[in-house]
């Protein structure tokens, strides 16, 4: 046996390879992106014929999955939630067909949100597709529950999702396993057109099948113990009891734990849908009231069904939005217990202290920011410097960050910084007027869905400028590697992807390269794009800023180090800290003049040709 000290996301790979899973793919994004590097680890240090890849975007990612399945193997793909709206439509459509081998679909839920545009509830996407859903509340549970989602996928045929929020994806846990072995099961792939290639008539078969799978599913998790289970005690009644599942269940039993609290029972849901009606009935039969707690939304709540005796977010109880962190639920189950004439867990609210004695120390508020050297903020400057009256829609990805110089008017989701531009000139081009528009995306984010919108653009002879901001790697999500560079996720040779030649086949004729580095020379290229596109000749132009992330690849990236200083020319004007905005220069309290951090700085030099004064000098 061997042991490790585990992130969640490691024990959700971990749990794949001890369950046989057999192809593995996904789309980085958090919290989910460390599961697939996890697999790759685990996968090579046991020597596993596991097939893994990170996908173009999610739909791709959950079709290859889908395809191996049908196959007859095991397969998963993972992504956060709001990958699963990518992959919505072959997520529907699966659940009526179902599957051979098992397909488990897991979807990383962002409560907070931290690092995401919603706080969607997956188990709320699981239900319309009419999906399993398995939600654990630890490392260890998230483990076992991707076995038992391969046993119920294969028992049922049909997709199970495991929807770990993200204090399960990024915990750590104490985590034995014995030895991995490969699944060696062989593709078998049996044709079968009405099933796989169903046409409505085949498809409302299907869908009363489903249904059929749904009652025995239920039964099935009324006595799923131990992932559903309660505290009851036979013949005994409550003035109150409380259900929850996911991250909340396990807060709820420490704090009972702590406060020694043992006259309030607890119903645990680990498999929340289909709902385990037969369970649920009698713990609200034992209950004159039944709280409810649980991320990120009502599901749970909704399919009790008697919102007279049910506490929870549609009572008031429960915050509608925000993560649920321990603090807040002590101070939920204190309302509850008052509410309900019982003793609150205790007299004063859980982390308040801690509260107040960081509030105490006085510590700056730092707003997130473009790292030190990073080649999107010079591409920033650049646009505003040339078009500064500009719309300026972009997208998902670090350089949304570039709403802190300026740049960056709208995001909506990945791949609407070309589709809003475009709307956007429909807006204007409607009034007769002709409005500077420039779109900012970066290349991996280009791939995953903003091909299709340039081509619409194109053929409907939008008017715009789109900026592709190239560093060669798929920076905020973890540094996963760029389909321009031709590596793939276990260090194997890919087959690299231009970015010209896809711009090229979008039907753009307007295709600049350029170095953001060079401000001087963006400046330039922007404003004779915005010539091209006024021309009556003219049309969409498109830039590469193409320099490498320097985190991803310090030395290739800042080649040539130059260090710099602020000479006394400088006169506070302002300018660099408020419209360039790098981490390395900040004005000092005491003296209040503006310096540079040299432990920040990476010595890009770009800042050099910043600066209206010219008070930046090389060293």
């Amino acid at each position: 046996m061997k042991q490790e000290f585990i992130l969640g996301n490691g024990a959700i790979a971990l749990g794949l390879l001890e369950a046989g899973c057999q192809i593995m793919t996904s789309y980085p994004g958090t919290p989910s992106s460390e599961i697939l590097p996890e697999v790759v680890r685990f996968s090579k240090a046991s020597n596993l014929n596991t097939r893994i890849e990170w996908s173009i975007n999610e739909k791709v990612a959950f079709d290859n999955a889908f395809a191996a399945a049908i196959s007859g193997k095991r397969a998963a793909c993972c992504m956060k939630m709001v990958g699963l709206n990518v992959a919505a439509d072959s997520f529907m459509s699966a659940a009526y067909i179902g599957n051979i081998g098992g397909l488990v679909i897991i979807s990383c839920d962002d409560p907070g949100p931290h690092s995401s545009q919603t706080e969607q509830d997956s188990r709320l996407m699981a239900r319309m597709a009419k999906v399993p859903v398995l939600d654990p509340s630890s490392p260890e549970e998230a483990r076992e529950m991707i076995k038992l989602g391969f046993e119920l996928s294969e028992e049922f045929q049909v997709p199970v999702m495991v929807r770990p929020a993200i204090r399960v994806c990024h915990a750590r846990q104490n985590i034995e396993y014995d030895v991995l072995e490969s699944n060696l099961t062989k593709a078998d792939f049996k044709r079968e057109p009405t099933r796989w290639a169903s046409t409505p008539k085949f498809r409302f078969m299907q869908h009363k099948v489903l249904n059929e799978k749904h009652i025995k599913i239920s039964e099935k998790f009324n006595t799923l113990t131990p992932f559903n289970r309660h505290t009851l005690e036979k013949g005994k009644s409550y003035p109150l009891g409380v259900v929850t599942g996911g991250i909340p269940a396990s807060v709820i039993l420490d704090m009972f734990e702590e406060y020694e609290r043992t006259d309030i029972p607890i119903l645990k849901l680990g498999a929340p849908y289909p709902f385990p009606e037969k369970m649920c009935n009698e713990f609200m039969d034992a209950c004159d009231k039944v709280l409810v707690i649980e991320e990120t939304d009502t599901l749970i709540e909704y399919l009790l069904g008697d919102k007279r005796n049910t506490l929870g977010r549609l009572s008031g109880h429960v915050p509608m939005e925000g993560e649920l962190v321990p603090e807040k639920i002590e101070g939920v189950l204190n309302k509850a217990f008052r509410d309900c004439d019982l003793s609150p867990l205790s007299d004063s609210d859980c982390g308040q202290e801690a509260f107040a004695l960081a509030g105490t120390l006085e510590l700056p508020i730092r707003k997130p920011t473009l790292c030190p050297g990073c080649p999107h903020r010079a591409s920033f400057f650049s646009i505003r410097k040339a078009l500064p009256k500009a719309i300026f829609p972009s997208d998902i990805g670090c350089y949304t960050l570039g709403s802190n110089l300026g740049v960056v008017d709208t995001v909506l989701d990945m791949g609407a910084g070309i589709t809003m531009a475009s709307g956007f000139w429909n807006a204007y081009i409607q009034d007769g007027v002709k409005k500077s528009i420039v779109a900012t995306i970066g290349d991996s984010t280009f791939f995953h869905s903003g091909i299709t919108g340039l081509i619409n653009a194109v053929y409907n002879d939008a008017r715009f400028i789109l900026v592709i901001l190239d560093n060669y790697i798929t920076a905020m999500t973890g540094m996963q590697p760029a389909i321009t560079q031709g590596i793939r996720v276990d260090g194997s040779k890919g087959n690299p992807i231009a970015l010209e030649t896809i711009v090229k086949g979008c039907g753009i004729d307007y295709l600049k390269v350029i170095d953001p580095y060079d401000t001087k020379n963006m400046i330039q290229t922007v404003k004779d794009a915005a010539q091209y596109v006024d021309d009556p000749e003219g049309g969409i132009a498109v830039i590469i800023a193409r320099h490498p992330c320097v985190i991803g690849f310090k030395e290739k990236a800042i080649p040539e180090k130059i260090k710099v200083y602020i000479s006394d020319e400088c006169n506070e004007c302002g300018f660099c800290l408020t419209r360039f905005e790098c981490p390395a220069l900040y004005q000092d309290k005491e003296t209040g003049k503006t310096q540079i951090n040299e432990v920040l700085c990476v010595e890009c030099g770009v800042c050099l040709q910043i600066c209206p004064q010219d008070a930046i000098k090389r060293a």
